[in-house]
């Protein structure tokens, strides 16, 4: 089977393509590149998934035979201190062995480039095409030497945060690490930090199985989280970090869910008060909220397809001219990154945040967000459908009949997006968002609406209309 790359490297199954030959290949690929540009070194991590320091060693050693230096870790890491420390150590670019939220059985090849983020498509498709060309390399071999990051790490997160108001703080907060490559980073920086609040572990213990769920943030997958802070409402803030630790979820005092589009509007008023000023950067999938709340507090707004790799072109762009500097950037998924500090998402640094804007206001996340509701005048409620169609489905078919539709559910269409697949705003600002996945037979379908029952209602008509484009659905 080809290596085939997506946005942010490749992934694929453990013992059946991701095997240490097809790992060798690409890191050959990835040093030819490094080498074309001057690289000299490189940083290489990886998480908790089964043989993560395996693969990890076979990258170095395949970039040490191919001239390059390395600095390898020594133990499982966060991507984010992975990336932060290609800035550090200032590297050619990075290597993080991980398949972030995906399935147990997956790992993936992760690259980052020399500025701490997500590779351009330029660098991957330089990489691919390195992948079919002979390699003549006969220089020096490259030294390997372990990297220690976390201190440097920690000291880069003191400079993002308000640790004065972190310290008075003496709240309970859970992290989920879900097995993860955050387990013992949250306390540990706690601890660095002197910090006084209650900090507990759950599923802190490094688990290539992740307790028997895929790794993700998101409400199916926090049951034990979601049901330990309803029995307990005496804990303020549930944080959860995803499989590689970029991502991030939280669920609400009382043990409810509390998704990424109300994290992103709550960052978004933190940030503004703590005198923070910028570009905002959304996907295209982001909530109304994010739009509404921008246009109040006058901050321009930057839309972008879905995928990080969009919001840190801006956040380069804002490097380079000041102009375009940006306050913080988003995606539906849980992942955000924020002024001053990598642009690359960053779970360890957003969990601090909402630690930090519950001790700076007194007020649980659920009520902050609720003032916001109140503020911009629209009620945030949401959902999505993730539809496994068959190999027959007609993509193309469908995203040119969405552009069509003239009401969904009965709510009118008012405008039609076409930035990345078909976003439908309806009336009563309520949307619906039809998205193809490029690589197999997958559309997403968001829909946000003012209550539960419009949501449903929308959700459900746009799903049925998904399906009446598959053969094999029997719609």
């Amino acid at each position: 089977m080809p290596i085939t790359f997506g946005t942010d490297g490749w992934r694929d199954i453990i013992a059946q393509d991701f095997t240490y030959e097809n790992v060798r290949t690409v890191a050959r690929a990835h040093a030819q590149a490094l080498r074309e540009v001057g690289g000299t070194l490189v940083v290489v991590g990886f998480d908790t998934r089964f043989q993560g320091a395996g693969f990890a060693g076979v990258v170095a050693e395949t970039m040490a035979e191919q001239g390059l230096d390395v600095l390898l870790a020594t133990e499982y890491l966060p991507t984010p201190a992975l990336s932060y420390a290609v800035v550090h150590h200032r590297a050619a670019g990075g290597v993080m062995i991980t398949a972030s939220h995906n399935p147990p059985q997956y790992s993936g090849y992760k690259i980052k480039g020399a500025y701490g983020g997500s590779a351009t498509p330029s660098t991957v498709a330089q990489i691919e095409r390195a992948l079919g060309e002979p390699v003549n390399y006969g220089g020096r071999r490259g030294e390997i030497r372990p990297l220690d990051i976390r201190q440097a790490y920690y000291e880069q997160l003191d400079g993002q945060l308000d640790l004065p108001t972190l310290r008075a703080y003496r709240g309970r907060v859970v992290h989920d690490a879900m097995g993860g490559a955050a387990c013992g980073w949250l306390t540990g920086y706690a601890r660095h930090a002197g910090l006084n609040l209650e900090l507990t572990e759950l599923h802190g213990r490094p688990d290539p199985l992740f307790g028997g769920v895929n790794p993700e943030p998101i409400p199916q997958n926090l049951g034990e989280l979601m049901g330990l802070m309803a029995a307990d409402p005496e804990i303020a803030l549930g944080v959860v970090t995803d499989g590689d630790a970029d991502r991030v979820g939280a669920v609400a005092a009382g043990g409810t869910f509390f998704n990424s589009h109300q994290i992103f509007a709550l960052f978004i008023k933190h940030l503004y008060g703590r005198g923070l000023r910028g570009r905002v950067v959304k996907t295209v999938s982001g909530s109304r909220v994010i739009e509404l709340l921008t246009q109040k507090l006058g901050l321009d707004l930057v839309e972008t397809p879905v995928g990080f790799k969009y919001i840190t072109d801006a956040f380069l762009e804002g490097q380079a001219d000041e102009k375009k500097v940006v306050m913080i950037g988003g995606e539906e998924s849980g992942g955000l990154s924020s002024r001053g500090h990598i642009p690359e998402r960053d779970g360890l640094l957003n969990s601090l945040l909402l630690i930090e804007a519950i001790a700076s206001s007194g007020r649980g996340v659920a009520q902050l967000f609720a003032d916001i509701e109140a503020e911009v005048d629209f009620r945030h409620h949401y959902d999505r459908n993730d539809l496994h169609l068959s190999a027959a489905f007609d993509k193309a078919a469908l995203l040119a009949a969405a552009q069509t539709y003239g009401e969904v559910a009965g709510h009118a269409v008012e405008s039609v997006n076409t930035r990345d697949g078909v976003k439908l705003g309806l009336a009563g600002g309520a949307s619906a968002m039809f998205r193809a996945s490029g690589t197999e037979p997958v559309v997403r379908v968001y829909v946000e609406a003012q209550t539960p029952e419009q949501v449903r209602a929308i959700l459900n008509e746009a799903t049925r209309r998904v399906l009446a484009h598959d053969p094999a659905s029997g719609h």
